[in-house]
């Protein structure tokens, strides 16, 4: 039969096997492939037929099997038919189902009450053990009473759930009432076991205690163990924390009243009753180096706790350490170490023994668990006594501030009297002035009188800085950071402090002007010291620490005092500005002063302006730089020259007196500024080499213009169509309108104005 299970090639059938597999056959091979497949399918049949004959015993017997097997299946439904029928015919499934559910039902009954049962009994055991909780807290037996109560904590809890039996509120609060019972007993028990007492000056431990007056007593040791076991060791440890750090631990720091301690026992029976730590008063005043001395003090007094109070327990130890590690900390490092932080960086390498003697000690701390000894956090005192140098700095630059905040306070800003008296002094010989109120400006080539405070203000910088290029990297950082900080105080503080003054017209304000002036240039040295070699400034940043060097930034505050100086001299200007406006208002635009009340009241106006610039004079030449006073003084005049050309020429009618009156009360003026006027010459003349201007009267525009009015008002028609024409009226800044109008205002209408004013119009420039 194998023949039947292999695959036949139909290709094999063919004569030709070289055929490509993909080449289509022809009508010769199909004919022959037909042939031969008709010839092979008898072949299989005739093999089938002879297999079947061969084995016919083995098909009978298969047949005759299969045959038996249908026979008994039938067999078998007719079986299963006939028990169904009599099971309908008689429900005894029904009732079995019945039974079966009501036996259910009554175990589930019976396991809820049996449950029931057991829940009664657990809260009858709850309330008996709660019961004996009290019990024992009568009788003294605390540990029984403490197991009972953490045991209980654990079955009842804290917090209620949801949908819990009521029962199991009672039971918590029960609970609750018998936790309080205990944590009142146990801590109004360490109350009494340690005292201070102030008159032997000692600290009394009792190491047995009596309950309610009783002949028995209970152990101090039973009672740190209750708390323990109870979770209330740090509350019942609280107040005796309080009670070391305020009595004992205190003093021990204080090195203005040393103290000593000894330890003393009472003994009953032959056991110890009591430890006693006496506090002893010492003669010698302990020093700020010490430090040994301090230390072995207060691990004696730790000690005496470790002993008698945590009776060498690792646990109840550092529960204690938690409550007072912090405190004391604080307390050594406020007292003592903060006050041996040395004063001078040379110092610094002699709290190298501090350092040691700090780290020895949280070492012994550590042995006695008071302290953690994988948690870094508690080294506190090691840290700070590691980081002196950041301490040392930070006082410094306190003390830097401080020193800076006093100089700005206690300066009254005020010009010496010798500059006040002499103000020339100042453009004859103030470059070879020595004078802490006289300074080199870096960059303008010139001296500047400045405050006090400036002068020690930037000479405490310089100091500091100095300081910087000798420090170590944190230090230097530090310190950097105070002499910027220093210089901002000057801005903060200044414009608050002389706030009246800088509303008014005085030398504190030009003073504060030549300070943020002076400031802003020796900042720029700060920041440019590399391009100003042999300079004071020059030798810092290559003296400064490398790791700090290229962090080190002074340029960003120059324009800030740069623009603070320029902005205290434009409010003065202003102010004086508005000060002559006002007074020119007085003379009501110089109308009919051909009228005596008028031309009063215009040359009191006149007198007032006069007046107004030679104390702004006064005030300004002596302090201001040459070329600032030049500039400042120039804004001034122009505004009052121009207001009062101004109003000149705005008259419509003049009579020929009015003229006169007009050019007269000119020519007072001018009289009277000429000492002013001469003061810009001079201040041009020491100026000269930072100014590019050829004489100093040209920045006052309208000086000219106010000259050359003074003449016209008496000048005839003729003589003033032919300046006009000349180009000299226009080169003093007249506009032919202006000309028109005066023209207009003082000649009366006739052909030769005509004529004048066509000109005028005609002239092209």
């Amino acid at each position: 039969m194998d023949v039947l299970f292999n695959s036949i090639n139909v290709r094999d059938l063919l004569s030709s096997h070289d055929l490509d597999e993909s080449s289509p056959l022809s009508a010769p091979d199909l004919r022959l492939l037909i042939d031969r497949l008709q010839f092979q399918s008898l072949q299989i049949k005739s093999k089938v037929q002879a297999y079947l004959l061969s084995h016919h015993a083995d098909f009978s017997d298969l047949f005759s099997r299969c045959s038996e097997s249908a026979s008994r299946s039938e067999q078998i439904s007719d079986s299963v038919s006939n028990l169904l029928a009599l099971i309908s015919d008689h429900p005894v499934d029904a009732e079995i189902r019945d039974t079966v559910s009501e036996i259910e039902k009554t175990m589930k009954e019976l396991k809820a009450k049996r449950e029931l049962l057991d829940l009664v009994k657990v809260i009858v055991q709850l309330s008996e053990r709660l019961n004996s909780v009290q019990e024992d807290l009568k009788n003294g037996r605390l540990l029984s009473a403490a197991e009972a109560i953490r045991d209980l904590k654990k079955v009842v809890g804290t917090v209620a759930e949801e949908r819990e039996p009521v029962v199991y509120g009672l039971l918590r609060k029960e609970w609750a009432e018998c936790f309080e019972e205990i944590q009142g007993i146990l801590v109004k028990f360490m109350e009494n076991a340690v005292l201070f007492e102030r008159e032997p000056n000692k600290l009394r431990v009792k190491l047995r205690l009596s309950v309610d007056g009783g002949t028995h007593g209970v152990e101090l040791h039973t009672i740190m163990e209750a708390m323990d076991m109870v979770g209330i060791l740090d509350y019942g440890l609280a107040k005796v924390a309080d009670l070391m750090i305020k009595h004992v631990i205190t003093p021990a720091v204080d090195c203005g009243s040393p103290i000593s301690f000894t330890e003393d026992t009472n003994q009953d029976s032959g056991q110890k009753t009591q430890m006693i730590l006496k506090i002893v008063s010492c003669d010698p005043k302990l020093e700020k180096d010490d430090v040994d001395i301090i230390y072995s003090k207060i691990i004696m007094v730790i000690k005496f706790c470790y002993k008698s109070i945590c009776f060498q327990n690792g646990s109840w130890m550092r529960c204690f350490g938690r409550l007072t590690w912090p405190r004391i900390a604080e307390i050594i490092i406020l007292n003592f170490l903060s006050k041996v932080v040395p004063d001078d960086a040379s110092k610094l390498a002699d709290f190298q023994k501090i350092i040691k003697c700090t780290s020895e000690f949280e070492t012994v701390l550590k042995e006695m668990m008071f302290i953690s000894a994988s948690d870094n956090k508690d080294e506190r005192l090691s840290n700070f006594a590691q980081n002196v140098e950041v301490h040392f700095a930070s006082r410094k630059k306190t003390e830097i501030l401080s020193k800076a905040r006093n100089f700005l306070l206690q300066c009254d800003f005020a010009v010496p009297q010798y500059m006040r008296t002499s103000p020339k002094l100042k453009y004859s010989g103030i470059a070879e002035h020595s004078s802490d109120h006289v300074v080199d400006l870096l960059f303008l080539s010139e001296r500047c009188v400045v405050s006090e405070a400036a002068s020690q203000l930037m000479a405490l910088v310089h100091q500091t800085l100095q300081d910087v290029c000798l420090s170590s990297v944190k230090v230097a950082l530090e310190f950097y950071h105070a002499a910027r900080d220093a210089i901002l105080l000057y801005e903060a503080v200044v414009p608050v402090k002389l706030e009246r003054q800088l509303d008014g017209i005085n030398q504190a304000a030009v003073l504060i002007h030549n300070d943020c002036l002076y400031l802003s240039q020796e900042i720029l040295g700060l920041a440019f010291e590399s391009v100003l070699p042999g300079t004071v400034d020059a030798l810092y940043r290559s003296e400064f620490p490398s790791a700090i060097r290229e962090h080190v930034v002074f340029l960003d505050m120059a324009p800030r005092f740069h623009l603070m100086a320029e902005e205290v001299l434009q409010r003065q200007i202003q102010l004086v500005i508005f000060n002559l406006k006002k007074a020119i208002d007085g003379a009501d635009g110089f109308q009919n002063t051909h009228q005596m009340q008028q031309y009063e009241s215009a040359k009191f106006s006149i007198d007032q302006v006069v007046f107004i610039l030679e104390k702004v004079h006064i005030i300004w030449e002596p302090v201001l730089l040459p070329s600032t006073y030049k500039r400042s003084m120039s804004m001034v005049l122009e505004s009052v020259f121009s207001r009062m050309t101004k109003d000149i020429l705005l008259l419509d009618d003049l009579a020929a007196e009015e003229t006169l009156q007009l050019q007269r009360l000119i020519h007072l003026m001018l009289e009277s500024l000429s000492s002013l006027l001469e003061s810009l010459i001079i201040a041009d003349q020491k100026g000269t080499s930072q100014e590019g201007f050829t004489h100093p009267l040209d920045l006052i525009l309208s000086l000219n213009k106010i000259r050359k009015l003074a003449d016209l008002l008496d000048m005839p028609l003729k003589s003033i169509t032919t300046a006009w024409e000349s180009g000299e009226l226009v080169s003093c800044g007249f506009t032919p309108s202006e000309m028109e109008d005066f023209i207009k205002a003082i000649f009366a209408d006739s052909p030769l104005r005509k004529e004048c004013l066509w000109r005028i119009e005609s002239a092209n420039f």
